[in-house]
């Protein structure tokens, strides 16, 4: 028999990668990740009124809703297999002031959206952030006191505020204000107040970054801001001190870490699941999702294939879930499969 071995047969030692991609099927057979809706949770915004879809022009396809609307909105998505919502208001102007006093109403916007949603219904998590920004005159996430984030007041705050949102029938709390202690205290005030089965998802890592305008406007506090977040949120180019964060944030009862944004720290999400086991989440953020959905308005890029290419990523990276504005998209998509 003739022998056809080739030059690259020996160079490889008769190993050859492209084996497993030749067909359709053999790709699908050695599939390393799959994005599933299970993977999927849906950052969604709340505002007054009723009867409200109001587009964010910086988010393409993305609305502000009405209690109403978001309701029905959370049918859909659970219909549609989506595990979870993430709630963020938009509340009016006059109810925002220096120390973001609103977060302590029991009947305020974010909690009345909570107690529709679980009315309307009631097989899909709701995920509730207790920072101070969309409460805020000034756009920060806490308490501001002669030009300074105070810390401690900060967290004896949210701690409030997320009992009361635990009340309100919230799942998880995801604190978001990168305030020291804040899990711990607010762990402590559940289950104090009978609500030890109410998690916590915790911004584990929450970074500086130039990726959060659209959401911003989404909540309108981008006019709002004075100065910048650099002193609670962490330096981008520090993955070892992030990694210290999410330690603490372990030590102290955190249930579930998550890294903001996603796509530019992978790194991160890789580290944070292989140091500590927990359930780890991305959050791919405002700025993400509108730079995939410009590129492809112009036609620069599939939308689509860029899409689940970059939601993909996170699970490559050991995420155990995504939250996305492009759920409910994604969700459909999977749906036709």
């Amino acid at each position: 028999m003739q022998d056809k071995t080739h030059l690259v047969d020996e160079i490889t030692g008769h190993r050859r990668m492209r084996r497993n991609r030749k067909a359709d099927w053999t790709r699908r057979l050695v599939q390393e990740n799959r994005l599933t809706v299970d993977d999927l949770i849906w950052p969604v915004f709340v505002i007054p009124g009723s009867g409200i879809v109001e587009p964010i022009p910086a988010m393409p396809g993305v609305n502000r809703m009405s209690i109403d609307k978001l309701a029905d909105a959370a049918r859909e998505a659970a219909d549609l297999g989506v595990p979870a919502i993430a709630t963020f208001p938009n509340i009016d102007m006059a109810l925002r002031d220096e120390t973001g006093s609103n977060s302590l109403e029991a009947n305020n916007l974010i909690n009345q959206a909570t107690i529709a949603i679980k009315k309307a219904v009631a097989n899909i998590g709701v995920i509730t952030d207790v920072a101070l920004d969309p409460f805020t005159s000034h756009g920060h996430d806490g308490i501001l006191h002669g030009g300074e984030i105070v810390n401690d007041e900060t967290v004896d705050q949210v701690a409030r505020a997320a009992v009361m949102q635990a009340d309100a029938g919230s799942d998880i709390i995801a604190p978001s204000e990168m305030m020291d202690g804040r899990i711990g205290a607010i762990r402590r005030a559940l289950d104090a107040a009978g609500h030890q089965n109410v998690g916590i998802m915790s911004y584990a890592t929450k970074f500086a970054s130039a990726f959060y305008g659209p959401y911003r406007e989404a909540i309108s506090t981008g006019g709002l801001l004075k100065g910048d977040k650099k002193t609670y949120y962490i330096d981008p180019s520090n993955g070892t001190e992030a990694i210290r964060d999410a330690a603490l944030d372990v030590e102290e009862g955190a249930d579930m870490l998550m890294v903001k944004p996603g796509l530019p720290y992978l790194d991160i999400c890789w580290r944070m699941k292989e140091a500590f086991g927990l359930p780890t989440f991305a959050y791919q953020v405002s700025g993400e999702y509108t730079q995939i959905k410009a590129a492809a308005m112009n036609g620069w890029i599939d939308g689509e294939r860029a899409m689940l290419e970059t939601l993909l990523a996170f699970k490559r990276a050991g995420c155990d879930g995504i939250l996305t504005y492009f759920a409910i998209e994604v969700a459909r998509l999977l749906a036709k499969r």
